[in-house]
């Protein structure tokens, strides 16, 4: 379980801790945004890196496919870590996606959380 946390109603937040973020701990967040989603409806998502040790592909790519399925209930995304990959990841999905993703780093993490709770 990742902890969780709410900034309003529309705006949730995930902290994925270390460790290997593999299939089986991208489908246990994705269940948990999924009630999230559910409860809430159109949100806003907090992501954060706190020192995940390694990320596997077909984690990554569940994280690119859970977002174009659920692209019409997702409004902004930030992503949070000092990962440089992470944030072309973000801007590539920007192309894609008709949602805002946008990356900061871990120093930004109090600005990351003033544009995912602006309206």
């Amino acid at each position: 379980m990742h902890p969780s946390f709410s900034f309003s109603e529309e705006t949730v937040g995930f902290l994925i801790e270390d460790g290997v973020f593999d299939k089986e701990r991208s489908e246990e967040l994705f269940a948990e945004i999924s009630k999230k989603i559910k409860r809430f409806g159109k949100i806003n998502l907090y992501l954060e890196d706190q020192g995940i040790d390694k990320f596997t592909l077909p984690a990554i790519s569940d994280n690119v496919l859970f977002k174009h399925e659920n692209k019409e209930k997702l409004n902004k995304v930030a992503l949070v870590s000092d990962r440089k990959w992470i944030h072309a990841c973000a801007t590539v999905e920007n192309l894609f996606l008709p949602i805002a993703v946008k990356s900061f780093t871990v120093d930004e993490r109090m600005e990351a959380m003033s544009w995912i709770m602006e309206k």
